[in-house]
């Protein structure tokens, strides 16, 4: 990258050569400098489409294991809080309150599925069940909105990548 960025005229003089074969050899390191960015570019987006197949096989087994198994928490009624003041009950199962309690980032924690059931949670109703203040429920709703955003953000990037893979095999 210096010898790139050293001026032509400098750099022939140290090297005692022609400024016409600076400039070629100026050009050939820059080329080489632009095909490692190419190669590491593409490793990355590489390891990014072989993660997201990972996730999608993922999300696929859990999509097929709920449609075998039927799941206690969609049986549940959000009843809100009642007008004695009782405290708010929530259509969230024991088990996702728990992660939502225990672990230090439940957003990575939980399925898509269960993130979508605490981001349509009522606040109000959420904090008093975790029993903690409105500013941390809040803040736990808006980590699992963005890791729901990110795991969508990656499904779209693994149909880009497939359709992409899929032009190219129809090519001789």
């Amino acid at each position: 990258k210096v010898l790139i960025d050293v001026p032509r005229s400098d750099l022939a003089e140290e090297l005692a050569q022609s400024q016409t074969k600076i400039q070629v050899l100026q050009d050939t390191l820059q080329q080489v400098l632009d095909r490692r960015e190419e190669e590491r570019q593409s490793r990355q987006l590489l390891e990014l489409y072989l993660e997201a197949l990972k996730n999608e096989d993922s999300i696929l087994s859990k999509v097929a294991e709920s449609e075998t198994v039927p799941r206690k928490e969609m049986d549940v009624v959000d009843t809100g809080t009642s007008s004695t003041g009782a405290s708010a009950k929530t259509a969230l199962s024991d088990q996702i309150l728990a992660a939502l309690k225990e672990k230090p980032a439940p957003e990575l924690c939980l399925d898509s599925q269960d993130l979508e059931l605490v981001l349509k949670e009522d606040t109000q109703a959420l904090a008093s069940a975790l029993r903690w203040d409105k500013q941390k429920t809040e803040a736990l709703q808006q980590a699992c909105d963005q890791e729901l955003s990110k795991r969508l953000q990656q499904v779209q990037t693994l149909h880009s990548l497939r359709s992409t893979s899929k032009g190219k095999k129809t090519l001789p």
